[in-house]
């Protein structure tokens, strides 16, 4: 049967947390496979803010949103997803793009660290950026509110990246938040999976 992929496993968390008419981040958009799922989790009483530093990925979720349905106009895509917010911004800036009004009020945050499949993988998600995305978002978070961050140490700044993600996860007060790892122990190189919950 297997275990659960870390991205699976990383929606299990999620699903666990967030409801119908929540605000969640997904903080790296990408494909906009999480921002996908954060939609349907929350409904269309919910609030999702996708984030992505590159133009193309905020298109790539956008039509993923819209079914490969391209013709569709951003008027209907609006109406059919009124609370979407894509931000073409740094995760870091997080706090900054969401309404003040849901600070201390998210359910969920979602990282997927890395770079985006089939673009320039030069363009990666830094360590200094991600510690800055992940302490914002720890002040985001409501009580009982869930951050995932699925980390990717095999390819180049990788490893250092992650390792800094895990180092700031078992740092922090328990009193703050409590922090799990989910990962393969005979792969190092594999992707791993961080979930913080918010105390």
């Amino acid at each position: 049967m297997g275990f659960l992929s870390v991205l699976s496993m990383a929606h299990k968390l999620v699903k666990e947390r967030a409801a119908i008419g929540d605000t969640v981040i997904d903080a790296t958009c990408g494909n906009g496979i999480d921002t996908q799922f954060l939609c349907e989790l929350v409904g269309p009483r919910g609030t999702v803010y996708a984030f992505d530093i590159q133009a193309e990925a905020l298109e790539r979720t956008r039509l993923r949103l819209l079914g490969g349905r391209e013709a569709e106009s951003d008027e209907v895509m609006a109406d059919r997803m009124a609370k979407l917010q894509l931000v073409h911004a740094s995760h870091a800036e997080m706090d900054k793009q969401v309404a003040a009004d849901a600070h201390g009020k998210v359910a969920a945050v979602m990282f997927n660290l890395g770079y985006l499949p089939g673009a320039d993988q030069s363009v990666i998600t830094t360590t200094e950026g991600t510690i800055a995305a992940l302490a914002a978002a720890i002040a985001l978070l409501r009580k009982g509110g869930i951050l995932t961050v699925v980390l990717y140490p095999g390819h180049p700044g990788g490893a250092e990246e992650a390792d800094a993600v895990t180092r700031f996860a078992s740092e922090l007060p328990q009193q703050l938040a409590q922090a799990v790892l989910y990962r393969m122990a005979q792969k190092a190189e594999a992707p791993y999976l961080l979930a913080i919950e918010k105390r």
